[in-house]
């Protein structure tokens, strides 16, 4: 089928489709391109489409819908952390709308609440279970997936669109956060939604597209704070050149989409701002308990300089090295984060630069060029701010490259197909293939002992596709079909198969990874330990190659609770389904974890804590007199046993256990008051590393444990606050 691109500048008018004769009526002065046709139902699409357009795209939802949907609870809670607020704002309303951890409101989750809702009214509608907290970010992917296919259909072939959709689908990233409940999933579909309004309002010149553009990145802002206004500057500044008005209109519809934004990000933060602190709960991840601090520091300039008070620290700047890896123009292609998202990239890159050369010549307004040049100015802003970032970084982050990523690679695909009898489209084609297979033999060749035939079929293969699409492209259209069809299996091999590793297991905690076990590592002190592991760089860790990491040891671990490995002094970790980690696999260090966050983690700071039913028994007991029926350091922790036990449970010291929530003054309060029946020992930093709460919870820890009764049942502590020591 023929594709309706941009018509060429005067001096090459006449021709329509690069070169073939006019299909379609010129564009109208100050509009943008001709209107595509309206659908004519759900199973026929456009009428000039062939019969199997819709229904292949049904099929490519279908197939996302059912690998997202495979073993999806095998994850259980996923992040405990956001799961328990889940469990709480499906009790409260004051939790829903501020986040809250737990349903007697002491402390808020480190983000916005937005990114919670769907799955807290799912819990409302279908119970607390795994199915209903990540059902909705699977659909979420489902979505996202059907915008970056229409987006790129509208300017392109059906099967560009096609490629971008399964390009994203089988991104292994993108298949970890589309079934996991962190803010990232949501962040990824409004951010596509925003790329796709803009490039409407390149082709029609409406205000609704802008204004509606606005409104989606108000509200990402309100899932992920200012990672949603990275993309502002390329979408802005194409609007402003490309748009098909005047110039003074051009700016009037920019200044309506920035008051969108405002509105649709700022009536929950103003809610927040003025609402009394002292009837609300604190605002986790704060030193002083507002969310605007919250947002320009920690979750803001902190993530890129790396001063996050009260966090457990910044990385490496410039191309240094940090606590969260390595930094430079290079990172999204390290041992670290390539097998989570770089496969197609350096396609993508080659595939942009030959859309951009092919449409120079195109008139300003060009909504192909247009398309580019959002797209691809998101995907490289985006990838520049994450590569030499120095704050907090995780892997997972990068899901944020995935759908800009598909588009382009979808567009790029489509152009030069459509152009492959001219010899430096071909060409092009070919090095995109080239650069797919080889990355994809570099990236399958850190796991070597991960299917190892797979990398020489990625390699031959995508070098075979690219002589075929350079050569027996100009012998027949089959041939050039073929060679096409060879390189796309090549160039998605590795990535699908890292995506069926992805969907095959089990993921938990606070920083999961994509891939096969010991496909990515992300250490604290820069890069892998001894092992693969966090290589020793808090105090008290000591990695060890193929024995995982041992918990704290000397009582020189996070103070105010257990270091690494379970959250008491010397304990291994285990996961929240109580299963004992896997040790040292494939060099992978922290037990309790294939991967870093995996199923187990630092006790506390990580991932939370196997809870017996012994203990579970114990804070079930008179549940209802109390607001909070136990309290613990850190968020994790607290998480755990409040998901056990489904009653709240008071996060001392919010995430980390440092923010400077309660005082001491404030938890004697609540525990003479009667509120708090136990306090959980372990877990947490305890305000020891960095921030102006240190101390806040190791005080509250050793004003507990001189006061009251101990209680140990199994192999965990509690404190009766009820109950002095004494007697």
């Amino acid at each position: 089928m023929t594709t309706h691109y941009d018509q060429p500048t005067a001096q090459h008018s006449g021709t329509t489709d690069w070169g073939s004769p006019p299909t379609a009526p010129p564009q109208t002065p100050g509009a943008g391109e001709p209107r595509q046709p309206v659908l004519r139902g759900p199973w026929r699409g456009r009428p000039e489409d062939p019969r199997w357009v819709r229904p292949a795209f049904l099929a490519l939802l279908a197939a996302t819908l059912l690998l997202y949907l495979y073993n999806l609870s095998a994850s259980g809670y996923a992040n405990s952390f956001y799961s328990a607020a889940v469990q709480a704002g499906s009790k409260s309303g004051k939790a829903f709308f501020f986040g809250s951890l737990d349903a007697g409101n002491a402390i808020t989750v480190d983000k916005p609440s937005a990114f919670l809702w769907p799955m807290e009214l799912s819990v409302r509608i279908f119970g607390l279970n795994s199915w209903a907290i990540l059902t909705p970010e699977v659909l979420m992917g489902v979505g996202t997936v059907a915008v970056v296919y229409a987006a790129v259909r509208r300017r392109f072939s059906p099967a560009a669109g096609l490629i971008a959709g399964a390009v994203l689908a089988l991104t292994p990233v993108a298949a970890l956060m589309f079934r996991f409940d962190n803010p990232d999933a949501m962040l990824a579909l409004l951010m596509a939604l925003a790329c796709y309004f803009v490039v409407r309002a390149v082709e029609d010149g409406r205000t609704k597209w802008l204004v509606a553009a606005g409104a989606a990145i108000g509200f990402a802002f309100l899932a992920k704070t200012l990672q949603a206004f990275l993309i502002l500057p390329p979408l802005a500044i194409v609007y402003a050149v490309c748009g098909p008005v005047r110039l003074r209109r051009r700016l009037v519809q920019l200044g309506l989409a920035t008051v969108a934004l405002v509105v649709s990000g700022g009536w929950w933060v103003a809610i927040v701002e003025l609402w009394p602190a002292s009837s609300r709960p604190y605002i986790g991840g704060s030193q002083n308990n507002s969310f605007l601090e919250l947002t320009f520091g920690y979750n803001g300039l902190g993530r890129i300089n790396g001063d996050e008070t009260g966090s457990v620290g910044g990385g490496g700047g410039g191309t240094g090295s940090g606590r969260w890896g390595a930094t430079g123009w290079d990172r999204m292609f390290n041992s670290e984060i390539g097998g989570q998202i770089s496969w197609l990239l350096p396609a993508a890159l080659i595939l942009l630069l030959a859309g951009l050369w092919a449409t120079r010549k195109l008139r300003r307004t060009s909504v192909t060029r247009a398309s580019f040049l959002v797209w691809g100015g998101s995907l490289l802003i985006t990838m520049a701010v994450f590569s030499y970032m120095a704050g907090i970084f995780h892997q997972y982050y990068t899901v944020a490259l995935a759908p800009y990523l598909a588009a382009v690679v979808g567009m790029g695909a489509g152009l030069l197909w459509e152009r492959r009898r001219e010899t430096w489209a071909s060409i092009g084609l070919a090095a995109a293939l080239v650069a797919a297979s080889a990355w994809g033999y570099v990236l399958l060749n850190r796991t070597a002992g991960y299917l190892p035939w797979l990398k020489w079929l990625v390699l031959i293969g995508g070098m075979v596709a690219a002589l075929g699409l350079i050569f027996a492209g100009r012998i027949s259209r089959q041939l050039a079909l073929g060679a096409a069809a060879v390189g796309l299996v090549a160039a998605l091999a590795g990535p699908t198969a890292y995506t069926l590793s992805t969907v095959d297991s089990a993921h938990t905690g606070s920083i999961p990874t994509a891939g096969p076990a010991g496909a990515s590592m992300m250490g604290f002190g820069g890069g892998r330990g001894p092992g693969g592991g966090f290589g020793g760089a808090m105090p008290g860790l000591q990695g060890q190659q193929g024995q995982g990491q041992q918990g704290q040891q000397n009582g020189n671990g996070f103070p105010g609770g257990g270091g690494f490995g379970g959250g008491m002094p010397g304990r291994q970790g285990q996961n929240s389904q109580g299963q004992q980690g896997r040790q040292g696999q494939n060099g992978n260090g922290l037990p309790g974890a294939g991967r870093m966050g995996d199923g187990g983690g630092a006790g506390g700071l990580l991932n939370g804590a196997n809870v017996s039913s012994a203990a579970k028994k114990l804070l079930e007991e008179d549940a209802g007199e109390y607001t909070w029926v136990a309290a613990s350091i850190g968020s994790q922790n607290a998480a755990s046993y409040q998901l056990a036990t489904g009653e709240p449970v008071m996060a001392i010291g919010g995430f980390n256990g440092t923010d400077p929530s309660p005082t001491l003054a404030q938890f004697k309060k609540y525990v003479a008051e009667g509120k708090i029946h136990y306090f959980i020992a372990g877990g947490g930093m305890g305000g020891g590393m960095g921030g102006s709460s240190s101390g806040t919870s190791s005080r509250i820890t050793s004003w507990v444990e001189s006061t009251f009764k101990k209680v140990t049942v199994g192999s965990a502590t509690f404190y009766d606050l009820t109950q002095n020591a004494s007697g």
